[in-house]
């Protein structure tokens, strides 16, 4: 079964720095029907102004996605670390039993977009850890997180695995589901279709039940996506 979550059904936020768009209940914004899916909880689409940002806040027990698609990030946190994210990176943030962070536009001029993505751990309290890497533009499906941090692939404490999916302009890809697993796909530029399904940049689609899905691309530009597997 497919069901779709169009960008325009999203939550919103717009606080004159930080305009935002959420696909599952976040901050002021609840809706019982959208609390997320599996341990995938925020999927927060963040536009932020030249030069501001998020103060220093705290976080806990929590596996927190940051994936740049236009602009850079300056992200400080407790454990000291400091770097810049520029887009195309990925930073994986595992909160365990505390974390204090600060990320900002790195830019004075530019604006930043980036993705916020929150997905609970399976194990709680454990030692705070940062994990940045770009995996470039490959065609078709490259693994980004998995539990064991297999093949260069960034490290999550979660059953769970996340997936960058481009594709070439009408072209199409298989992806396997296992038994008892769900998907969510966010779309994140261009054009998708599952099943029939269509899926424009900020949609997004929870499939369960299913075994197989195919994945294409009908139109004449580059399509990419989010694939979270799930358990």
């Amino acid at each position: 079964m497919i069901s779709l979550r169009h960008a325009n059904q999203r939550g919103k936020a717009n606080f004159g720095w930080l305009d935002s768009k959420h696909s599952f209940s976040f901050g002021s914004y609840y809706d019982p029907q959208h609390m997320g899916v599996s341990a995938l909880r925020v999927i927060n689409d963040d536009r932020v102004t030249p030069g501001a940002g998020f103060a220093t806040h705290g976080h806990r027990d929590m596996e927190i996605i940051s994936y740049v698609l236009e602009g850079s990030i300056v992200h400080k946190d407790s454990e000291g670390n400091v770097e810049v994210l520029p887009a195309g990176e990925f930073q994986l943030m595992s909160a365990g039993s505390g974390i204090t962070h600060s990320e900002y536009n790195a830019s004075n001029t530019e604006p930043l977009k980036f993705l916020q993505i929150w997905i609970q751990p399976n194990t709680l309290g454990n030692t705070p850890r940062y994990q940045q890497k770009n995996f470039g533009q490959t065609l078709g499906l490259t693994t980004i997180a998995t539990p064991t941090g297999e093949n260069g692939t960034l490290q999550i404490k979660q059953n769970a695995t996340l997936s960058q999916l481009i594709l070439a302009p009408k072209s199409k890809i298989t992806y396997q589901i296992a038994t008892d697993r769900k998907v969510y796909v966010h779309q994140v530029a261009g054009e998708l279709s599952i099943e029939d399904q269509p899926l424009s940049a900020g949609d997004g689609a929870k499939l369960t039940d299913m075994s197989t899905v195919t994945f294409i691309n009908p139109s004449d530009t580059q399509s990419t996506a989010l694939v979270f597997d799930l358990p």
